[in-house]
């Protein structure tokens, strides 16, 4: 079965060695995800926005490869702060309260740029939403 890989045009991806989204058959695994857009982060110091946006990232890269949100069965969250759990989970329920993927949500030291305080990965099957 031949696997597919997308960018998202990001000019670390051949730097890093990585892809955005992989996918093999009906099978579609999305890279660490942040709030950027433009190369530059988004939504400084607000959390909520942030995971917001990452997940607007990750849904258009998903989309772009042929997926939905509806099909996200997995997702992990990393955040910088575990006491912004909250605002950080309702931002993700806005986005899959009704697909309710399993998830989890891990305190990390820090993501590459200081500003990031949420990046979120996502593994995918087709045709599993509603």
């Amino acid at each position: 079965m031949t696997v597919l890989r997308f960018g998202s045009g990001a000019p670390w991806e051949p730097v890093v060695g990585y892809s955005r989204v992989v996918v093999r058959g009906d099978t579609a695994w999305v890279s660490g995800t942040t709030s950027t857009v433009n190369g530059a982060v988004v939504h400084r110091g607000n959390a909520a926005a942030q995971t917001r946006q990452a997940l607007e990232n990750l849904i258009t890269a998903l989309e772009d490869a042929g997926f939905a949100a509806a099909d996200v069965v997995r997702t992990r969250m990393f955040v910088t702060d575990i006491g912004r759990w909250e605002e950080i989970g309702r931002a993700h329920g806005e986005v899959f309260g009704d697909i309710r993927p399993a998830t989890s949500m891990v305190q990390v030291a820090g993501l590459i740029d200081p500003e990031m305080l949420v990046e979120i990965e996502a593994d995918a099957v087709r045709g599993t939403g509603a």
